[in-house]
């Protein structure tokens, strides 16, 4: 029996896969850049959003490429592999007509009973009704072979149809990614060029969102500084090792805290995106998702605080000794003192008519006092 090689197969369904998560992803982003103001007006949020599309548009253009690469590998390998079963078909065909041409088993082909009575004695009967038992079952295995083969040959030709049919697609797909790279690509050169010739006021408004966001972070350190002091004075329950135990156990896997969005604002200090003298430095990660979406616990555990600061909520959920912290929020879900469960939703994410309509979740991740990068921590 012929059978294709697995890992070129495998490899195809891993790269459509990868696809269909970028599609996913630009459909997203579009659904973003969608709510934002009704205008071509250059914003931030608008030229961060169509860098995110370029950069998952390139990648998809790429995985495209390597798609119709292992498409035509694999398309060769079937290929190949059906002409081989077309030779052993032929050589099947070849030995079983020479097997009926032949005229000893013509004779017994045309008469066994008159081959078995003309039999000299009974031991000569009894071999003869052997052989022709197992020229029957001979014969049997030669058309089950020959049936086999030609069902083998037409599964490689089913499988090059939709190879082939996969093939077209993805050319199409790429061609149909490049012009949608090429529109982004002069909308965000455009766009930068609008944003540089407003510079002197949008950093103004940068140096206020900073300021804010200080604040904030000032106060979310404040709040977890009382919190560990008092627990600092307790050893953890065995239920709060557990939960601990549990969260750092899942490093790497832990769920988004929203259910689908983007990292706008990464971990840690950067260079700005447009302001190349500016300088961010980032105490947790900027997600960013549609209007109306929801934050979600990552993980279970106890709301320990429940707090206000510039017109909008931040919850901090403790597990053992890890805090996650959940910011920009409107209509809490949770109040101090709840249990919640690993996706649960905590709080709706405040959807800013001043930024271009974005809706944006801040998150953080502490173990004790210190602060950690939540994108070590997150599922890719």
């Amino acid at each position: 029996m012929f059978l294709v090689p697995v890992l070129s197969a495998e490899s195809v369904k891993d790269l459509q896969k990868k696809q269909r998560k970028l599609q996913d992803e630009i459909e997203q982003t579009n659904k973003m850049l969608k709510q934002t103001k009704k205008d071509e007006t250059a914003t931030l949020n608008k030229l961060q959003l169509i860098n995110k599309n370029i950069k998952n548009q390139k990648q998809l253009i790429h995985t495209l490429d390597n798609e119709i690469v292992a498409l035509n590998r694999e398309m060769k390998q079937l290929g190949a592999t059906r002409d081989s079963l077309q030779i052993v078909l032929e050589r099947y065909k070849d030995d079983y007509a020479e097997m009926v041409r032949k005229s000893h088993y013509a004779r017994v082909q045309q008469s066994p009973l008159l081959f078995l009575l003309s039999s000299d004695n009974f031991q000569q009967l009894a071999r003869r009704a052997r052989y022709l038992q197992e020229f029957a079952r001979f014969r049997q295995e030669q058309v089950r072979r020959i049936e086999n083969t030609q069902a083998e040959i037409d599964t490689q030709n089913e499988l090059l149809r939709a190879n082939k049919s996969d093939k077209e697609t993805a050319l199409s797909s790429r061609k149909r990614e490049q012009e949608n790279l090429k529109r982004d690509e002069r909308k965000q050169q455009n766009m930068l060029n609008q944003l540089k010739s407003k510079e002197k006021d949008l950093s103004k408004q940068l140096q206020q969102k900073q300021k804010k966001v200080a604040a904030l972070n000032k106060k979310i350190d404040e709040m977890v500084r009382k919190q560990t002091e008092k627990a600092s004075k307790t050893t953890l329950t065995k239920e709060q090792k557990l939960l601990a135990g549990g969260f750092e156990a899942n490093k790497g896997r832990l769920p988004w805290p929203v259910e689908k969005g983007m990292i706008s604002g990464h971990f840690g200090k950067q260079q700005h995106p447009v302001y190349s003298q500016v300088t961010i430095d980032n105490k947790g990660i900027y997600l960013q998702t549609v209007a109306g979406a929801k934050a979600r616990s990552v993980y279970k555990g106890e709301v320990t605080s429940c707090f206000m600061i510039a017109n909008t909520y931040a919850v901090i959920i403790q597990h053992g000794n890890y805090r996650t912290v959940y910011s920009n929020l409107i209509k809490l879900m949770v109040k101090q003192g709840d249990k919640v469960e690993p996706k649960q939703a905590i709080g709706t994410i405040f959807t800013d008519p001043e930024q271009d309509q974005k809706t944006e979740l801040y998150f953080q991740i502490y173990k004790d006092r210190d602060i950690l990068n939540p994108e070590l921590w997150i599922a890719k």
